[in-house]
């Protein structure tokens, strides 16, 4: 199993001072992950998203932490690939020269970038980003395994070479974002690794699993992006881990509560309040029930399933608590076969000190015993 470490860049202070601290805070919590023994770290890439997510150029910051480390890998969790965000080639050159760079630690996952703040900043039509996003994975590919791309769809391209030539080969490792069953399909007839960001928790993430196994065994051949077929299946774990796991308890829900009004804010579809930073000790595990409540009304009202994926970011059972409670649940996501264990510390309302705490408890208490369990083959 791995473990990894995800940055959204959530700020519930949306000043320039704090934006500025924040991503600093951010580069430090990336060092740390990689003395504490984690695998890998993943950025997101989202635009305009104000408190939501400040991590608009993510390859920037992947560069600048691949310079300050030696052994992480370093993970775009994911490219936006619809075509008004980025031509794939430039994804392909950029992704290439920080694998060279950083002696070959690049993965790439690629997304949509669909909410409407985002697709109306960059002139994406909805309708266009999931072919969009097949076209660009299927062109980076072949940019990669190729001396010389050229490419007629709804791009023309080429021919020419595309430089720098990655360090891995035949090329860095590929994931998709899949917060449905829907993609989770396409992931794994695409022949990507799987990264399941939901909060919906083990549950359903076993539900997923499951999901994305069927597809893998059912799978022709026919869809696959590359030659190179990466099976990979990671989970989001939310998670804060202190020596007062009471106190763990209450960073994490909150943390989770401001997650999970931006999430309604930026993809609800509809007006929705800015997300609020509240008191520590406020009832945050009842206010995400009574959320949880409100949108089932809504979606029963609207005759819209109510399905895990829609309604998991109230869910407040993660790993929030002390190092056993971490521990715990980690055995739960291996029980049901996760490869990759996805940490999701850095969220708005969560003061430095616990995520930088949170990051050495994993590293000290819950990685080697894991390791530990795995080598013994318990």
């Amino acid at each position: 199993m791995k473990f990894s470490v995800i940055f959204e860049a959530q700020l519930a202070d949306p000043s320039p001072e704090a934006e500025r601290q924040l991503l600093h805070d951010c580069v430090e919590q990336a060092v740390l992950a990689e003395e504490a023994g984690f695998d890998r770290i993943w950025a997101v890439e989202h635009h305009s998203l104000t408190q939501y997510a400040h991590m608009s150029a993510s390859e920037v910051f992947l560069a600048f932490v691949a310079a300050r480390t030696s052994r992480i890998r370093i993970g775009h969790g994911v490219v936006t690939l619809p075509f008004g965000y980025q031509h794939p080639v430039r994804v392909a050159e950029r992704a290439a020269m920080l694998d060279v760079l950083s002696g070959g630690r690049v993965d790439i996952g690629g997304g949509r970038g669909a909410t409407r703040q985002e697709t109306s900043m960059f002139g994406v039509d909805p309708d266009d980003t999931y072919p969009q996003l097949e076209e660009a994975l299927r062109i980076i590919s072949a940019a990669w395994r190729e001396e010389r791309l050229e490419w007629h769809g709804a791009l023309d391209i080429g021919p020419g070479a595309v430089l720098p030539r990655p360090v891995q080969r035949p090329h860095p490792p590929l994931f998709m974002a899949c917060s449905k069953r829907e993609t989770l399909r396409t992931a794994a007839e695409l022949g990507l690794g799987a990264l399941v960001l939901g909060f919906a928790g083990a549950q359903d993430v076993a539900a997923m699993r499951e999901v994305y196994d069927a597809a893998i065994a059912a799978r022709t051949g026919e869809r696959l992006v590359s030659d190179q077929v990466n099976d990979h299946f990671a989970a989001l774990c939310p998670t804060i881990v202190l020596d007062d796991p009471e106190r763990a308890y209450r960073l994490g829900t909150r943390g989770q509560r401001f997650f999970a009004e931006s999430i309604a804010h930026w993809y609800g579809g509809g007006p929705a309040p800015d997300p609020s930073g509240y008191a520590e000790g406020d009832d945050h595990v009842g206010a995400l029930a009574r959320d949880r409540e409100e949108l089932v009304a809504k979606l029963h009202e609207a005759r819209v399933p109510v399905r895990p994926s829609a309604t998991g970011t109230f869910n407040a059972d993660h790993a929030y608590g002390d190092a056993g409670t971490a521990l715990a649940y980690v055995e739960r996501l291996r029980a049901i076969g996760v490869d990759e264990v996805i940490c999701l510390i850095q969220m708005g309302t969560v003061p430095q000190e616990a995520c930088l705490e949170t990051i050495r408890q994993w590293g000290e208490r819950v990685i080697p015993q894991i390791r530990a369990r795995e080598l013994a083959g318990v």
